[in-house]
């Protein structure tokens, strides 16, 4: 259960969240910093990572093209790299069944 972290989350967010989502990676360490969507799309399909933003765009293309590779859309407004860590580890039971199925391509992730 990979997760690639748009550039912006913070590229803490990879070791912070390791112990549940191993193998993550942020654009940043791919090279795709300020990279255009079709290409950090791209990217998550070949790699097999599932794309994790605040940005509503990867939620458009998701909706668009759907899977792979499946959007995480982080709805929490302006928070804190704490926060989305929070919300990401509280809500991995949700984020891990949604990775895991087949049908569903994008998950909304808000505060419960």
């Amino acid at each position: 259960m990979s997760l690639l972290f748009d550039e912006n989350l913070s590229w803490r967010l990879v070791k912070r969240l390791a112990d549940i989502y191993p193998a993550s990676q942020h654009v940043k360490e791919l090279g795709l910093e300020r990279g255009a969507d079709d290409r950090v799309w791209e990217t998550a399909k070949s790699l097999g990572l599932a794309i994790v933003s605040k940005d509503d765009d990867f939620r458009q293309r998701s909706l668009l093209f759907g899977a792979p590779p499946k959007a995480v859309w982080v709805r929490l407004g302006n928070c804190s790299t704490d926060e989305v860590e929070l919300q990401l580890r509280f809500q991995s039971d949700l984020v891990r069944a949604f990775l895991s199925g087949a049908e569903e391509s994008m998950l909304i992730l808000q505060s419960a």
